[in-house]
C-alpha cells in the first residue's frame, strides 16, 4: 500500500493513490517544506491536480501562505475548484477561481467596446472614479447582500462562473466581489496575466494583502509560460491606429500631435513599400527622422505629453457618456515603449505588412520581446516556492535557463501512470514537410497515410498538420474526399465559438463511427482540448512545426545564441516545434484508461537529437514503421484489437 506524508494524507480526498502520484506529491511536499521551489514533468492521467494541492495546502495552513493557481484556461481553472471541493469534503479549505475583468464584467459599456485586457482595466478604473458603473454603484446600494454573496464565496471552494452566476442575479459587480474574497481565500486559480502582467500584479497583490513571499506558486501547464512572458511585454501599433490618431488630434485641435502621426504615418507608409512580409527597424533611424521632420527638441517629454493629452480625451468622453478610447493615448503608449527598449537588446523592432480583416494590405510597428526571464524572473526570485508542471518540459535545464528558475530548484520527470501498452507512438520516415520537399507528390503520400489511419481506427482521429499552409496543401491534394469519415476543419480566423461548436460536433461523432479533425500544431484545439476515450482514438502529427524563418525568428535564435552560447537554435527554434508536437500527441491521453495511436508523419523525427525532446513517455515507446504499404494498418489493426 501506497503511504503520503501524514501531512498531505489529511487532504487527500481519494481513497487509492495512482501509480507514481505518490512520487509526485513527496517531490513537491519536500520542496516547498524546504522553501525551494520544484520543475515536475508528468503525463496526463497522473491526477496532478490533486497531487499539487494536497502537497501544497498542510504547509500553507501551517506558515500562513496563499496558493496561487496559475493556467492558461479556464477549464484548468474549473479544475483545480473541482478537486478543492472534494479535498473540502475532508478537510476544510477556502479557495476561488477569478477570471480577467472582461469575462467577469456584466457592464455592456466595457463588454461592447474594450479591446484588450488593458484597455478593460482603464476604463473599469474610470467608470469607478466617476460612479458610473451600476454594478459597482450596487455594491453600496445593496451592501447586505454583497456582504452575503463574499461570505457564501470564502466558506467553501467558489468557481468564476458560479460568481458570475449569482452576482448577475443580483446585478453586483462580480470582479469586485471575488476581489474582496481574495484575503479569505487559501486557494486562488487564475490566468498567468495576473501574477506575471507588472501593470496588472501590483494591482491584483494589492487585493490579496499578500507580499510575494508569502505565495506558494503553482504554474500549470508551464510549458506555455515562455511565450505568455514574451507577449506580456510585446506591443504592437498598426497603421490603422496612426491614422485616426491623426484625425483625432486634428479633432481636438492637437497640431503639433496630429503633425507627429501624419510624419509617422508617411513613415511606415514609405518603409512598408520595400517590405515584402517583414523587417527589423532601427529604432533610433525612425524616431531620428520623425524627430528631424517634425522639430521636436525632446522625444521623450513630446511623448509624454502626447500620453497624456491621450487620458485627458478619454476621461472628458467618459463624462460626456461616450466609450473612453483614445487613439492618441495608444499612439503616446506605444511610441514611449519603442523609445524605452530603443538600446535594449532584448527587445527587437520590426516593421510587418500583412492583411486586415476586410482583405487590404496594410502594416504595423512591433515591439518584440526576446527574453521570457524579464518577466519571469522578478516573480521566480520573490515567491516563497514555484512548482512548475507540465507534460511538456523537456529538457528541463533549457526551460530553467531561459525563465531564471532559482538555482536551488529540483527537478523530477515522473513515469507515466498508464501501462505502456495504451499507446502507440509510430513514425513513418517516407514522408516530410521540409520546406524543400513541399511537392504534390509528397502531400499525395502523406494524404495516403492520413487515409490508412482513418479506415483502421474505430472512431474519431486528429489530424494536426505544422502549419495553416501544409493543411491547405493537403486540402488542395484532396484529402476531404479521401477520407472515409465526415470531416471537420479549421480555418484562419475561426472565432473561438465555432471552434468550440466544430469540436463539440465532431466529438458526438465518436458515438456514430467516427469523424476526423484536421487541425494544426500549438492552435486552440491541439492544446487546449482534451480527447478522451472515443473523442480521438488515433492522432497524426503531419510535420515538425517549426516557426517560419522570419528575420523575427533569427533575432531570437541570435539572443539565445548570446545568452547561451551553443544553444540558440536548440532554445528559439527546436525546442518550441517540439513541444507543439508533443502537446497535439498527447490530446487523447487524458485518463488512465485511455489508449491511442499516435502517427509521426515526418523522418525528422526520428532523428535522435529531435526524438530527444520528446517526453519520456512518448519517447521510450516510439517505433519507426518500414517504409512498405499497410505498416500502418497492420499496427493499428493489432492495437485496437488488443483494446476491443
Amino acid at each position: 500500500m501506497i503511504e503520503l506524508p501524514q501531512e498531505v494524507a489529511a487532504f487527500f480526498p481519494y481513497k487509492d493513490v495512482r501509480p507514481f502520484q505518490d512520487e509526485f506529491i513527496r517531490t513537491v511536499y519536500k520542496a516547498v517544506k524546504n522553501r525551494s521551489s520544484a520543475i515536475v514533468e508528468g503525463s496526463n492521467g497522473l491526477g496532478k491536480t490533486v497531487a499539487v494541492l494536497c502537497s501544497c495546502l498542510p504547509l500553507a495552513e501551517e506558515n500562513k501562505l496563499k496558493i496561487l493557481y496559475v493556467a492558461r484556461t479556464h477549464r484548468q481553472h474549473d479544475r483545480v475548484i473541482e478537486e478543492l471541493k472534494a479535498i473540502s469534503i475532508k478537510n476544510e479549505v477556502s479557495g476561488l477561481s477569478v477570471r480577467g475583468r472582461h469575462e467577469m464584467c456584466l457592464n455592456k459599456f466595457v463588454k461592447d467596446n474594450a479591446q484588450d485586457s488593458r484597455a478593460v482595466m482603464e476604463i473599469c478604473e474610470l467608470l469607478k472614479a466617476k460612479n458610473r458603473c451600476p454594478y459597482y454603484r450596487n455594491i453600496e446600494d445593496k451592501r447586505r447582500r454583497y456582504f452575503e454573496i463574499q461570505r457564501y464565496v470564502t466558506s467553501s471552494p467558489c468557481s468564476a462562473s458560479e460568481i458570475l452566476r449569482i452576482c448577475r442575479i443580483s446585478r453586483l459587480c462580480p470582479y469586485e466581489v471575488a476581489k474582496a474574497s481574495l484575503e479569505n481565500a487559501t486557494v486562488i486559480a487564475l490566468s498567468y496575466l495576473y501574477v506575471f502582467d507588472p501593470s496588472i500584479r501590483d494591482a491584483f497583490l494589492k487585493s490579496l494583502g499578500t507580499p510575494l513571499n508569502k505565495i506558494i506558486l503553482i504554474v500549470d501547464e508551464a510549458h506555455n509560460l515562455p511565450e505568455t512572458a514574451v507577449d506580456i511585454a510585446s506591443r504592437t501599433l498598426t497603421l490603422y491606429t496612426v491614422k485616426h490618431a491623426e484625425e483625432e488630434a486634428k479633432l481636438h485641435k492637437h497640431k503639433e500631435i496630429a503633425a507627429f502621426a501624419r510624419i509617422l504615418r508617411n513613415e511606415i507608409e514609405r518603409a512598408a513599400e520595400k517590405v515584402q512580409k517583414e523587417t527589423l527597424v532601427r529604432p533610433q533611424s525612425l524616431v531620428g527622422a520623425v524627430q528631424q521632420k517634425s522639430g521636436i527638441d525632446n522625444p521623450k517629454k513630446f511623448l509624454e505629453q502626447i500620453f497624456s493629452a491621450g487620458a485627458a480625451i478619454r476621461r472628458n468622453s467618459l463624462i460626456e457618456g461616450r466609450y473612453p478610447r483614445s487613439f492618441i493615448h495608444v499612439l503616446g503608449d506605444f511610441m514611449l515603449k519603442w523609445l524605452e527598449t530603443s538600446e535594449d537588446e532584448s527587445f527587437i523592432h520590426s516593421l510587418c505588412k500583412y492583411k486586415s480583416k476586410r482583405g487590404l494590405e496594410t502594416a504595423r510597428l512591433e515591439i518584440t520581446a526576446l527574453d521570457p526571464s524579464r518577466i519571469t524572473e522578478p516573480v521566480f526570485s520573490s515567491v516563497h516556492s514555484n512548482i512548475i508542471v507540465s507534460g511538456t518540459l523537456q529538457p528541463v535545464e533549457a526551460y530553467m535557463r531561459i525563465t531564471k528558475l532559482p538555482e536551488n530548484t529540483v527537478q523530477k520527470a515522473v513515469p507515466a501512470p498508464f501501462p505502456k501498452e495504451h499507446i502507440l507512438p509510430l513514425i513513418c520516415c517516407d514522408v516530410t514537410t521540409a520546406m524543400d520537399k513541399r511537392t504534390s507528390a509528397m502531400y499525395r503520400v502523406i494524404v495516403e497515410h492520413i487515409q490508412e489511419v482513418v479506415q483502421n481506427t474505430p472512431a474519431n482521429i486528429g489530424v494536426f498538420t505544422a502549419s495553416f499552409q501544409i493543411l491547405e496543401a493537403l486540402r488542395d491534394n484532396g484529402i476531404e474526399g479521401e477520407l472515409p469519415k465526415r470531416v471537420f476543419c479549421e480555418h484562419r480566423g475561426m472565432s473561438s465559438k465555432e471552434n468550440e461548436n466544430m469540436v463539440e460536433e465532431f466529438k458526438a461523432y465518436s458515438r456514430r463511427g467516427g469523424a476526423v479533425l484536421l487541425g494544426t500544431q500549438g492552435g486552440r484545439t491541439s492544446e487546449g482540448v482534451d480527447f478522451p476515450g472515443d473523442q480521438m482514438n488515433s492522432v497524426v502529427i503531419v510535420g515538425v512545426p517549426y516557426s517560419e524563418p522570419t528575420p523575427k525568428m533569427k533575432a531570437q535564435i541570435d539572443y539565445f545564441e548570446r545568452c547561451f552560447p551553443g544553444r540558440g537554435r536548440e532554445y528559439g527554434y527546436v525546442i518550441p516545434a517540439m513541444k507543439k508536437a508533443s502537446q497535439a500527441a498527447g490530446r487523447p491521453i487524458r485518463t488512465l484508461e485511455d489508449r491511442a495511436a499516435m502517427i509521426f508523419l515526418d523522418y525528422r523525427f526520428s532523428l535522435p537529437y529531435c526524438k530527444q525532446f520528446f517526453p519520456s513517455w512518448i519517447r521510450d515507446n516510439i517505433r519507426i514503421l518500414p517504409n512498405q504499404r499497410g505498416s500502418i494498418a497492420k499496427e493499428l489493426q493489432q492495437f485496437f484489437r488488443k483494446a476491443s
